[in-house]
């Protein structure tokens, strides 16, 4: 997982508010404070249904994610808020109600924006105002939430406003003014119905030159005295060439002054020319290429690399310089010149990805469409100012010419380590340094520090609180019932008919629970809003284990034997397994209520079957017999004088499952604790919980491996036991 920096306190709070509230959250910061690294730190650490997406091609594949444009099938013309009566610009502009006339989503692409939670849109300050409004229509529309901002879905904007731009051509600007007061994303009607929490990272690590740094700042802000444009020109050196041996790379405004440069320079090399021949598979759209797919290199050219390093030595960032110092047997060498070793080039791996939501795990899943495989590396004597944007340099020649534009100036200053390593090719005058005046206000929203701590622990609660909500809306399981019985009519069934009455009888019965649930939503709000964490905390222990334990000998049990019954029919391969499909649907369901929380309590969990003993169709159209039944199943044979480990060959199950399922009974009472663990262990688990709380893991990392997981689980569940008799002592009297 992406490392962070502990030091860096916002950086972990804004992380925080991501993880564990609802909240709409930019993040912005100065260049080098770590927004890719926070945006990947988020995309690993995050257990909501997320998805990145990026404005263009690159920066799609670059954040590891897909463009909007794809993803939400949005237009390439201007999108009008709502719908506009007789509204017709000779099909320049869509209004909302061609937007749905042209998107076709299939049926598992609408249940992906049904599931999502997270959206994270990458390289914000060059998103159109109208394109978030777009995003946000489809999100209502499709999610069946017309009212709520995104359809409820958190919104993680990255970017940073005071570098390039959203680019709108004049025609289709001339329609959008009249709907928008700038093109920036923050102009959006989304935005100003749902304001993100504000939070520019602040502590730089591209720059380490504090005169530097605040100059930099003043630039980014328009705000640069005359000493600031002073400093600056001093570096102005019209005819600078670099010095032999010197890495110096040219940052320039356009592809093809950049190209020429490199390819100038390539040519005044001497040696032979390799070519690299780059490994294209599936789809990889040609426009996202992170590199050429014909890479030409010859020994002492400057190469630049376009990727962190994957391995564990971490001996290369993306935008660090090297020289090709060697090229033999189709292999690579470079070399740093700052006394590291060469360094032998592997390539590396691209993927353009497609998501998917994975019904029985209950969760949003990758898939790999396409790969490009090349050396990650370029030539680097030149680059544009746009492709620099995120990279870091240190020694760089800014050669802009007279084409300085808003933005422009900050980003090509900023991507240098410090003014030593900065040569320039064009003086910079004032009118070059003209942030938009509507990025200033929108930055006056910047939250600080002690607000934001404050929020998250009024914000965890809430999104705690409705997390258990969530986890009693049996709403999912009723559906995946309901899909099951649009399965069997098509299918060859040897009874149909008996099949069919068999899905009624569950689909009964899951109402029933379903009926239960709502009534206890209804007690858990009112006790939500009481702030009784007590009454919450004795609630809460009894419904999971009532409910789970219905779902489980109503429904999850009678479906394994429904399938297990099938094992040795023929053609119902596909049904089998989509059947088996909604039954992980349902353990997913039930493993959420094993894992609620609400700020410091940790409820009862419920021991069932997991995933992993199901019976699986093997290609002769038979099963294994079906090898587990209910936990109840394991209190049988330990009352039978059977050890654990007995128990799990036995039944064919992890030996922690076993211990799950007695430990379970030690809340119920129906075992004494001491018949799982000895008193002394008891004593000393005991001893933790009450000085650290109950944490598995915790209480594990202070006792060590001689205490198992099972012995910790049992002795938490007997501390349960003990304080609720204590809590109905005290009601009683």
């Amino acid at each position: 997982m992406q490392k962070t920096d502990a030091s860096n306190t916002l950086f972990n709070l804004a992380a925080d508010l991501v993880n564990h509230t609802s909240r709409h959250v930019f993040i912005t910061g100065k260049a080098g404070t770590g927004k890719t690294t926070f945006l990947k730190y988020i995309k690993e650490s995050t257990q909501k249904n997320a998805v990145v997406v990026a404005p263009t091609g690159v920066a799609s594949i670059n954040a590891g994610g897909v463009t909007m444009h794809s993803f939400f099938q949005l237009p390439f013309g201007p999108f009008v808020p709502g719908t506009v009566s007789g509204f017709n610009n000779d099909n320049i502009a869509t209004d909302k109600h061609s937007l749905f006339r042209n998107i076709h989503f299939t049926t598992a692409k609408r249940e992906l924006l049904q599931e999502l939670e997270l959206l994270i849109i990458d390289e914000v300050s060059m998103v159109r105002c109208d394109m978030l409004d777009a995003m946000d229509t489809i999100l209502r529309h499709f999610r069946r939430q017309p009212h709520i901002p995104f359809g409820g879905v958190q919104v993680i904007y990255i970017g940073d406003l005071f570098q390039l731009p959203p680019v709108i051509p004049q025609q289709e600007w001339n329609i959008l003014q009249n709907y928008y007061e700038s093109p920036f994303f923050f102009a959006s009607k989304a935005i100003k119905e749902a304001q993100p929490l504000y939070i520019e990272l602040k502590k730089i690590y591209r720059q380490n030159e504090q005169h530097f740094i605040d100059i930099l700042n003043r630039v980014r802000n328009n705000v640069p005295v005359p000493a600031d444009l002073n400093e600056l020109n001093k570096k102005f050196d019209p005819d600078f060439n670099a010095p032999t041996g010197q890495k110096y790379i040219t940052l320039s405004t356009h592809n093809r002054k950049a190209d020429v440069i490199n390819d100038g320079e390539l040519k005044k090399l001497p040696g032979k020319l390799h070519s690299f021949k780059a490994e294209l598979s599936g789809d990889f759209s040609e426009k996202a290429l992170p590199t050429e797919i014909d890479l030409q290199l010859k020994e002492g050219a400057q190469v630049m690399f376009i990727k962190n390093d994957s391995g564990t030595e971490r001996r290369y960032y993306n935008g660090k310089l090297a020289i090709v110092k060697k090229i033999a047997n189709n292999e690579i060498f470079v070399s740093f010149n700052n006394g590291e070793p060469e360094l032998k080039l592997e390539k590396e791996t691209w993927k353009n990805v497609r998501y998917n939501y994975n019904k029985e795990k209950d969760n949003i899943e990758e898939e790999e469409l396409g790969s490009f495989i090349q050396y990650p590396i370029r030539l680097a004597w030149a680059i544009t100012i746009h492709k620099s944007q995120g990279l870091t340099f240190e020694k760089a020649v800014i050669d802009a010419g007279s084409s300085f534009a808003a933005g422009q100036v900050y980003v090509a200053l900023s991507r240098c380590t410090s003014l030593d390593g900065l040569v320039l090719h064009s003086r910079i005058f004032p009118h070059s340094i003209a942030t938009d005046p509507r990025v200033l206000e929108f930055a006056q929203k910047e939250a600080n520090d002690a607000y934001l701590e404050n929020l998250l622990k009024e914000e965890k609660l809430k999104f705690q609180g409705d997390a258990l909500i969530k986890a009693f809306n049996w709403q999912k399981p009723v559906k995946a019932i309901l899909e099951w019985k649009e399965l069997i009519p098509g299918k060859k069934l040897p009874n149909t008919e008996e099949a069919l009455t068999f899905n009624r009888e569950i689909l009964d019965k899951v109402k029933q629970q379903a009926g239960i649930a709502e009534k206890f939503v209804v007690q858990l709000q009112q006790v939500l809003t009481s702030g009784n964490t007590d009454l919450l905390l004795q609630r809460v222990n009894k419904a999971i284990p009532y409910l789970a334990k219905a779902m489980v000998d109503e429904v999850l049990h009678p479906m394994q034997q429904h399938l297990s019954s099938l094992q040795y029919a023929s053609k119902v391969k596909k049904y089998y397994k989509e059947v088996q499909m909604i039954e992980g649907s349902i353990l997913s369901h039930l493993q959420k209520l094993n894992n609620l929380q609400y700020g410091n309590m940790h409820f009862v969990t419920y021991a069932f079957d997991s995933v992993e003993h199901r019976t699986v169709v093997k290609d002769s159209k038979k099963v294994k017999a079906e090898k587990g039944a209910s936990h109840r199943d394991s209190l049988t044979l330990f009352r039978e004088g059977k050890s654990m480990t007995e128990i799990a060959a036995l039944r064919n199950l992890a030996l922690g499952t076993i211990e799950s399922h007695l430990a379970s009974f030690v809340y119920s009472g129906e075992i004494d604790v001491s018949e799982l663990v000895s008193e002394s262990k008891t004593k000393a688990i005991l001893g933790v919980i009450e000085d650290m709380g109950m944490t598995a893991t915790s209480i594990r990392q202070r006792l060590g491996d001689d205490y198992s997981f099972g012995d910790i689980r049992a002795v938490m569940n007997y501390y349960r036991r003990l304080e609720e008799q204590k809590k109905e002592s005290v009601t009683a009297s």
